[in-house]
């Protein structure tokens, strides 16, 4: 044979040839294990806002009901009638309030309620209120009067009062005063106030007859009479409110008389506190 057509070698066994690595085949070797995501904070997440949830409802569902069991409550306790109109509002979030069993601040106002015969406006504002029982932590409370009603209040008055008309600051009753066996008409205007629980009454001007007079003329000429119309005079309305109430300020604001009171905060538990007071002899 020629030699020309050489006869390549055999492979060697024993050297190392690569591999040829099909993409997908097992033979690729096993692929790395994907982390399964955490699903906790998901979890934890919808939990919360879940709750928060049942909290804005359970707070929705206390300011629609609360109000309304407020109103029964003082309507009964002060024998309003059923129709009485009355709003209720109470401040902050109340469901830690009701936990607790004391509301931080209750405001009740109503635009006219007759009370002891008196007509007018009210608003009270009640801090620290117990829900099982127990005194107010405190309470203040104003009532406004138009001038028939404030005329109803002066009654007790030893002035002639017939009739009142506002002026702010001033107020002039009108009456009559006996004079040599007749009545003759007498005007007078007055600062009112309120001192020590009673409303004063504090003479600016006065007339009689239609005919302006100065105070010191009235003193002089009409005698103990004349110097007891020109001296401040004190109205007690102390047995016509409660005796838990106490008159704290009076004044006179356009067309009305704005009276200030201070509550007694044992009132709601103490049977006397809600007794009617005493004026003095």
């Amino acid at each position: 044979m020629s030699d020309d057509n050489h006869t390549l070698p055999y492979p060697d066994a024993a050297a190392e040839h690569p591999t040829l690595v099909i993409p997908g085949s097992s033979a690729a070797g096993e692929q790395p294990t994907r982390r399964r995501r955490r699903r906790w904070p998901w979890v934890v997440l919808i939990v919360v806002v879940v709750l928060a949830l049942l909290v804005v409802a359970a707070e929705l569902v206390a300011r629609a009901v609360l109000p309304g069991v407020v109103r029964s409550v003082v309507i009964e306790k002060l024998d309003l009638p059923a129709d009485q109109q009355l709003d209720v509002e109470t401040e902050g979030i109340l469901l830690p309030q009701l936990l607790s069993g004391t509301l931080d601040t209750l405001h009740l106002s109503t635009d006219s309620v007759t009370l002891e015969g008196i007509t007018g406006a009210a608003d009270v504002t009640a801090t620290s209120v117990p829900l099982r029982g127990g005194d107010l932590g405190g309470a203040s409370g104003t009532v406004t009067v138009d001038q028939t009603q404030f005329t109803s209040l002066l009654a007790g008055s030893d002035l002639p009062v017939e009739t009142v008309e506002f002026a702010a600051p001033n107020a002039t009753v009108g009456g009559s005063i006996s004079l040599l066996g007749a009545a003759v008409p007498l005007s007078l205007t007055v600062t009112p106030s309120a001192v020590d629980g009673d409303i004063e009454l504090t003479p600016v001007s006065a007339s009689i007859g239609g005919l302006d007079i100065d105070l010191d003329q009235l003193g002089s000429n009409l005698g103990s009479l004349g110097e007891g119309l020109t001296q401040p005079q004190r109205v007690c309305i102390a047995d016509r409110l409660p005796a838990g109430l106490t008159l704290s300020g009076l004044e006179i604001v356009d067309d009305t008389a704005v009276i200030d009171l201070d509550v007694d905060g044992a009132i709601v538990s103490d049977e006397s506190l809600q007794a009617k007071g005493v004026c003095p002899n």
